[in-house]
Formats: structure tokens, C-alpha cells, sequence
């Protein structure tokens, strides 16, 4: 073999002793092991300056790699372009192209904290949401100046099918420009490597030759890396913030939120109006007995619940969602139950006339009344949402929507200003009466614990009325007044006024919900506060604006 073709020297041209060593290492210089490898790359740091010079051929041959590698650089970007412009043209009428972009994009960027990646969601479904609602309108008008004519339900018909075409193909446009944005940042990342091998071979020469110019340089790179990973830091900030104030706000406007509320409210008046009418509408019964929950309901649930299933929703789009929450949160068992009794009848001979008594059986009706509040939340979370919608109703009960304002005199409202009199103590000088520290003592013991319906001892919880029967029987006064409900207790007390008002008298509110009489009581502590069963068991001042508008009377118990 002519070894010769191997080296880029002339044959001849080197002596015989160089010509030899020449020989026996052409091949292992170009097949390299660890070894040779080595000591191929310790000749680099030399002394002195090398002929790197080329030759006209290896010039001509790098111009057309460079050639090509520009034609391929302007390719990619084509691609690249093109891409983006289907997915700008398929985000005209909905988002599935931005969110099949970023699908691509994620392989490169990461997985986000859980919170900024539901705000993207959450931003791509309104804008969504918006879309249809415009198309909706649209559609409506079309209709309305066609009238309800077949030809014009054709037409409709045709323009829905119109409009699921062209879903599914910008759909798969989207599907498309992810699978090539997805191929690109491939070849970028290959480029990138092997380009990163090539100017780790040029960085050991330039370092071995020019070290001071390589410590300027890598502090002048240090200070830009550091610029830029705080601009860049600050701008994921931007974008998180405003991602996690969606997220956590209740998006309806406030007017509507308030109105949807009010109505919600009205409906629930509705059933309380029905419950105060059974004896009325189920009339031939000898006894009625009643087992009913409080008719209430937690108005930061309610909003929570419709932006999750809404997000900006309107009285007019959420009446039939009312009703079916309303209809599941409450349920009202109307069960007849017959006995067969006896009872002592006087009747007369038929021939001395003389009186006598007989036992008779006779049909003793009942109608057992039972009302059963399972609460909004309980709602939430069995009306079918799923995963991602709970932890966005959660998300919402925690900041109260960012709009704790809305309900802040509402006592149904669970907010954080509810703990705001937890521990307040009560004056030395009012537990100057015994039964009142009695009452006092007795009462504290559930502090902090929560609200529930219909509730009336320690271990099923306390609602209102519950709470207070409860402390009064078990307080060691000497007292029971049975299990009574707020206008109960208020028939077993002499009313007083505000300025003889004593610590362990009542006080009864009215209109916190529709019933007559009293609707909540609590227990006067003096001083211009109560201890009462809100949410949860706590100290509230009488004097805030909500009690003073319903505000009814104290009480003196009877006793």
C-alpha cells in the first residue's frame, strides 16, 4: 500500500529517518485510541505559532459547507415560520393551536409550578368561553332576522357542520405545527451539541495561549449571565402574578355576584315559606313533628362553585344551575306514620240509659316533617366536577375569591374576620355572678368549633340555637329548656331592654333568614359583645352593622 496518499507532505520531500517515523504512525493518527489520543492533544499546547494556513481546495471546500449550512439555516427558519403562522391561524377562533404550541414548547422549558400552569389553562379556557359567546350571539342574530322557517334551520345546520370542519382541521393544524416545533428544538439541541464539542477542542488552544483574555472574558460573561437571569426572573414574576390572580379571584363582576346571591336567597325563602305551610297544605293529621335544618347557606361557596362551572357568569346564564343546587342542597321528607291507640269513650244503655266507659282503638296520625341542609359544599363535590375544578373551588375558598368585601356582614360567610374576637376575654367583675360564670364557663369550651345545621350537642356540633339550649341545660344552673330553636327560647324569656341588659341574658336577631320571630340568638356577655354559634362558635361585637340591622331584643331567662 502506498502509505504516501495518507499524508499531506510530497512524496519525498522528508528525510529517511522522518520518513520512517512518518510511516509507522500515519495510520495510528488517524485511528486514534486513549492513548494516541493523548499525546495528539498535548501536541496541541505548543510553543510558537502553527501553519494553519489552507489550501486552495480545503477554501473551496468550506465555503460550500458554509454554503449549505446557510441553505439549511434558512430552511429551518422556514418551518419554523410557518409553524407559527398555523398556529396564529388556527388561535383565530379558539385556543387549541396555543395550547398544542405549548405543548412543543414544554419540552424544552419544563414542567411549571402547579398554580401558573392552571392560570394558562384557566386564561385559554375564557378566552375560549369568550369566543363561543360571541359566535353564540352571532348565530342568534342570524337566526332572529331569518325567522324559524326550515329554509332558515338548514342554514343553520349547515353552518354548524361548516363550523365542526373547520374545528377538526384547525385542530390538526395544531397537532401538526406542535409535531414540527417539537422536531425543531430536536435539531437545534443536536446542532448545539455538536457545535459545543468543536469550541470545547478551540477553547483548550485559545485558554492554553491567552489565559489573561480568557479571565477578562469570563467575568464580563459572568456579570451578563447574571443581568439577564434577573430580568428574565422578573419577567416569569409578571407573568406568574397575573396567571395566580386569576386563578384566585372570583371573576363575575360584583353587581352580579351580589345578585346571583340575592336570588340564591330568595329560592331558599321560597322552601322556608313551604316548610311554614305544611300544616296548611297537609291538613288531617293529629300531630305534626318537625326535625329541620337551618336554612342557610355559605355565600362564598356559592360564588366559588359558579366561577369554577362559569367564570364570568351573569344572573340570566345561571338561573337553571341555581335550582339544581338549591333542589340538591336541601331536602325536605314529608312520612306519615299511623298508630293504632286507645282511648276511653262514655256511652249510655240502650235500655236503663245509664253511663258507661269503654277502651276503643282508633288511627292516630303523625306527619314527620325533616329538613336536611347538606350545604353548598357539600355540593361542590359531589355535582361531578372534576380534579382540576376542585382544586380551583379550593383555591377560591382560601382567598375568599379576593373579594372578601362582598360578604363581610353576612354571618353564614366563613372569612377570616369570623376569628377576629376568638380570644377576647370577658371583664373579672361580671363573673361576679355565679350563674352567669357558669354559663360563661360552660359555653367557652366550644370556641373555634364549627357551625352545622340543625347541630345541638358537643358531638354532632352546635348550629345557633343548639348551642345556646345546650349551654343553658349543661351549665349547672339548674336549668333545661329542652332542645329549642331561636323563637323558642325567645317564648322562655322576658324581654329587657338594651340599657338593663345584663352578662348571661339573650339576644335575639331577626330577618337572618326568612321565618318569623327571632332567627338567631347568642349569649349577651356585656360590654357590646356576644359568644354565639356564627362560624364557628366565637366573641362578635353586637354593634357591627350587620347585627344592628337585625337586631330584635334581649331576653331574661325564666326560671
Amino acid at each position: 500500500m502506498d502509505e504516501t496518499k495518507y499524508t499531506r507532505e510530497p512524496r519525498g520531500t522528508l528525510k529517511e529517518g522522518e520518513a520512517k517515523e512518518k510511516k509507522s504512525s500515519t495510520h495510528a493518527n488517524k485511528l486514534k485510541n486513549e492513548t494516541t489520543q493523548a499525546q495528539a492533544m498535548r501536541a496541541k499546547f505548543r510553543t510558537g505559532k502553527a501553519d494553519n494556513s489552507e489550501t486552495k481546495l480545503e477554501i473551496k471546500k468550506r465555503k460550500k459547507l458554509q454554503k449549505q449550512g446557510r441553505k439549511k439555516i434558512y430552511k429551518d427558519a422556514a418551518l419554523s415560520a410557518k409553524a407559527h403562522r398555523q398556529v396564529s391561524e388556527a388561535n383565530q377562533d379558539n385556543n387549541a393551536g396555543v395550547d398544542a404550541l405549548n405543548a412543543g414548547s414544554q419540552v424544552a422549558e419544563g414542567t411549571s409550578n402547579r398554580l401558573t400552569v392552571y392560570g394558562k389553562k384557566l386564561h385559554a379556557r375564557h378566552e375560549a368561553s369568550k369566543a363561543e359567546k360571541a359566535a353564540a350571539q352571532a348565530e342568534k342574530g342570524e337566526s332572529e332576522a331569518a325567522g324559524t322557517t326550515s329554509v332558515a334551520a338548514r342554514e343553520a345546520q349547515k353552518r354548524q357542520v361548516k363550523k365542526e370542519i373547520q374545528k377538526r382541521a384547525q385542530s390538526e393544524q395544531a397537532k401538526e405545527a406542535a409535531k414540527k416545533t417539537g422536531q425543531t428544538i430536536k435539531e437545534v439541541g443536536k446542532k448545539v451539541k455538536d457545535a459545543a464539542v468543536k469550541i470545547g477542542e478551540t477553547i483548550v488552544t485559545f485558554v492554553s495561549e491567552n489565559p489573561m483574555a480568557v479571565l477578562i472574558g469570563g467575568l464580563i460573561i459572568i456579570v451578563v449571565l447574571i443581568i439577564s437571569a434577573s430580568l428574565s426572573s422578573c419577567s416569569v414574576m409578571a407573568s406568574g402574578s397575573g396567571n395566580m390572580v386569576i386563578v384566585t379571584s372570583f371573576t363575575a363582576q360584583d353587581d352580579d355576584i351580589l345578585t346571583v346571591n340575592a336570588q340564591y336567597t330568595d329560592k331558599e325563602a321560597e322552601l322556608q315559606r313551604k316548610v311554614a305551610n305544611i300544616e296548611r297544605d297537609y291538613p288531617g293529621y293529629d300531630e305534626y313533628n318537625y326535625s329541620l335544618n337551618e336554612i342557610s347557606h355559605n355565600p362564598f361557596e356559592l360564588a366559588a362553585l359558579l366561577t369554577v362551572l362559569y367564570e364570568d357568569y351573569t344572573p340570566a346564564e345561571v338561573q337553571a344551575k341555581l335550582t339544581e343546587i338549591c333542589e340538591k342542597q336541601y331536602k325536605l321528607d314529608l312520612v306519615e306514620r299511623v298508630e293504632t291507640r286507645t282511648r276511653t269513650e262514655t256511652r249510655y244503655d240502650d235500655v236503663t240509659g245509664e253511663p258507661y266507659e269503654v277502651e276503643v282503638e282508633y288511627e292516630y296520625k303523625i306527619l314527620n316533617v325533616t329538613l336536611t341542609n347538606y350545604s353548598v359544599d357539600h355540593v361542590a363535590r359531589t355535582i361531578g366536577l372534576n380534579d382540576e375544578q376542585i382544586e380551583r373551588y379550593e383555591i377560591l375558598l382560601q382567598t375568599y375569591g379576593n373579594k372578601q368585601y362582598l360578604f363581610a356582614d353576612d354571618p353564614y360567610a366563613i372569612t377570616v374576620q369570623t376569628l377576629e374576637y376568638e380570644d377576647y376575654q370577658v371583664p373579672a367583675e361580671f363573673l361576679t355572678d355565679v350563674e352567669f360564670g357558669n354559663m360563661l364557663h360552660e359555653a367557652e369550651k366550644y370556641l373555634g368549633m364549627t357551625y352545622v345545621w340543625g347541630g345541638s350537642s358537643p358531638s354532632t356540633g352546635f348550629d345557633c340555637s343548639g348551642f345556646v339550649s345546650y349551654v343553658i341545660n349543661h351549665c349547672g344552673n339548674g336549668w333545661n329548656v329542652g332542645r329549642q330553636t331561636a323563637n323558642g327560647l325567645l317564648h322562655n324569656t322576658t324581654r329587657v331592654s338594651r340599657s338593663d341588659a345584663k352578662p348571661g341574658d339573650l339576644i335575639f336577631f331577626q330577618g337572618t333568614y326568612n321565618t318569623s320571630g327571632a332567627s338567631h340568638v347568642g349569649i349577651y356577655v356585656g360590654n357590646g359583645m356576644m359568644l354565639h354559634c356564627g362560624n364557628p362558635i366565637q366573641y362578635t361585637s353586637i354593634d357591627s352593622n350587620y347585627w344592628t340591622r337585625h337586631f330584635l331584643t334581649f331576653g331574661r331567662l325564666n326560671h
